[in-house]
């Protein structure tokens, strides 16, 4: 499990487009027959995939936990973005199509991963943080999500958001998740932006063509960088960075969060004209 270290908003400003990408972007998820994670100090978040073709996977501990096994003393979100599969928490099943969630409790032994049909194999999106208590492990379908929907043509961020890891949906310690699907036509998602210093944030992007990319902007409203994002790759927002994209194509993103507290509209709201 490779560590990232987060750069702080004065080092950030002096980083070149390469220590950019190495600190803030996770680009070597989803391959095919293994679980991939990577331990993020901020937060001690953990974000992964594991895409079983031939075998289940069984999610095992790493020594960067130091913990008996991975969910010793964590929480779960699982998202599929592939092919049906299932998830097996302590011997119980769970189906999976794509774009439904599974909420796993911290306490959980034994995660195992397995796809449908290893042609068209299950993919799984993985976000995890520390718990200090135990929720019911609960799967939500795709059809049961909370949808709002944000933004207009006129301003190219249209955009349906649908949640599933909330105070008012899948209960949760820490963990609150989902994911945006940007409209046709549209191409801005979280536009205009703003930072959430109680939390830091993840963005999964996918569902994109591989020639695509999204532009995704980060850090201080007045000093932002951007990071050029390909398929199922993932951009690390700390708690004092803006997390906003425009992408080439069509793309959906999932977002995920932990920290202080739970509340979605617990925001700091930056005007586009203050931006720079």
């Amino acid at each position: 499990m490779k560590t990232y270290l987060m750069a702080d908003p004065v080092r950030y400003a002096r980083m070149t487009t390469e220590e950019l990408r190495g600190t803030f972007l996770v680009d070597d998820l989803f391959q095919p027959g293994v679980i991939q994670c990577a331990y993020l100090d901020v937060d001690r978040t953990v974000v992964g995939s594991a895409v079983p073709v031939e075998l289940p996977l069984k999610l095992e501990t790493d020594d960067s936990l130091r913990a008996a096994y991975f969910l010793e003393r964590r929480e779960l979100g699982v998202l599929n973005i592939g092919g049906a599969g299932t998830v097996t928490v302590d011997g119980k099943s769970y189906a999976l199509d794509a774009m439904d969630h599974l909420y796993v409790s911290r306490g959980s032994k034994d995660v195992v991963f397995a796809s449908a049909d290893k042609g068209k194999p299950a993919e799984f999106y993985l976000l995890s943080y520390p718990a200090h208590a135990a929720y019911p492990t609960t799967l939500k379908k795709k059809a049961d999500l909370q949808v709002v929907e944000l933004g207009a043509p006129a301003t190219a961020n249209r955009r349906t958001l649908s949640k599933c890891i909330h105070p008012d949906g899948v209960k949760s310690c820490q963990l609150v998740m989902g994911f945006t699907q940007v409209h046709e036509g549209s191409v801005w998602n979280t536009m205009p932006p703003h930072t959430h210093m109680r939390r830091s944030e993840i963005y999964l992007y996918f569902g994109m063509a591989p020639e695509s990319r999204v532009i995704h902007l980060m850090g201080p409203p007045q000093e932002t960088r951007h990071l050029l994002i390909a398929n199922k790759q993932v951009a690390i927002s700390p708690s004092w960075s803006i997390h906003a994209g425009a992408g080439t194509g069509a793309y959906t993103f999932c977002w995920g969060m932990g920290g202080e507290n739970q509340a979605f509209d617990d925001m700091d709201g930056v005007a586009i004209a203050a931006l720079k």
